[in-house]
């Protein structure tokens, strides 16, 4: 028997932050698998042209150092991604904020709310349309009408997943702008998915919990913080960022060709007890 392969050959995928934590090592992945990968990354430079180099060269992954901010953002990173590689196939929207500090409802400023939901989710709004757009245009089987299945050559061509997280799910004290933004993914994704599904595309989420990355180092690094993060998974641990990774890889192969509009969580079992 044949090893199972979990290929992305000749696809071109976009992975939004990208260039470290979560984000990087879905990027390795995806190159691993075949794909050429293009990714996105805000100020870490050298981080960003290192993991380049790790992935083969500019003909094979790109850094491109593109805000996510606004819905032009989104739009402005999808064309780089098209004029780098020439066509579209997989959309990873992985990029976000978590402001650390607690903040209760009442006294979160307006600034910070409007800062979160930005990057969090008004830029995704834009990569989505311009992303659609794109696959739209090379899916070249005819659309089918309502209630007929699409066309074997129109079936999981292409793939979005978005990353939202346990706090989309349940929410999360003194964060309601984070706990929003990414309850918002996870209802873009259920109305997506059947909107999407006659063009073949397929669009699901993943939900991770805690993961050793920068943006939940300072909670994992004070003691009494890490405590309480770690009383509240079943696993005892937080994630390693390639064990997200690997689920978003395999929503974007033919064996998830039957899976679309799904949170896949991905945390320890900490949605179960929280």
């Amino acid at each position: 028997m044949s090893p199972v392969a979990l290929s992305l050959e000749g696809k071109v995928a976009l992975v939004t932050g990208g260039s470290r934590g979560i984000g990087a090592a879905t990027v390795r992945l995806f190159r691993e698998a075949g794909s050429r990968v293009a990714f996105s990354y805000r100020s870490a430079h050298a981080t960003a042209a290192t993991l380049v180099a790790e992935c083969g060269g500019p003909q094979l992954c790109r850094a491109l150092c593109q805000e996510l901010a606004s819905p032009e953002d989104g739009r402005a990173l999808v064309r780089r991604t098209v004029e780098a590689f020439g066509r579209l196939d997989i959309l990873v929207a992985n990029h976000g904020v978590w402001p650390p500090h607690d903040a209760p409802i009442a006294d979160l400023s307006e600034s910070q709310w409007r800062s979160t939901l930005a990057v969090n989710l008004d830029s995704v709004y834009g990569l989505l349309q311009a992303a659609v757009a794109w696959f739209q245009a090379q899916t070249s089987a005819k659309t089918p009408t309502a209630g007929q299945a699409p066309p074997a050559a129109a079936r999981g061509q292409c793939h979005i997943v978005l990353v939202s997280s346990t706090a989309g799910q349940r929410g999360e004290a003194f964060h309601a702008d984070y706990a929003a933004s990414k309850g918002a993914l996870i209802s873009l994704t259920k109305g997506l998915a059947t909107e999407l599904a006659p063009h073949g595309i397929q669009v699901n989420c993943v939900a991770p919990g805690w993961v050793r990355t920068d943006m939940s180092a300072p909670a994992l690094g004070e003691p009494a913080s890490r405590d309480r993060v770690l009383a509240a998974i079943p696993l005892g641990r937080p994630a390693d960022p390639i064990e997200i990774a690997g689920p978003i890889l395999f929503l974007c192969t033919p064996l998830a060709g039957f899976i679309t509009g799904e949170i896949v969580n991905v945390n320890g079992g900490a949605v179960l007890v929280g």
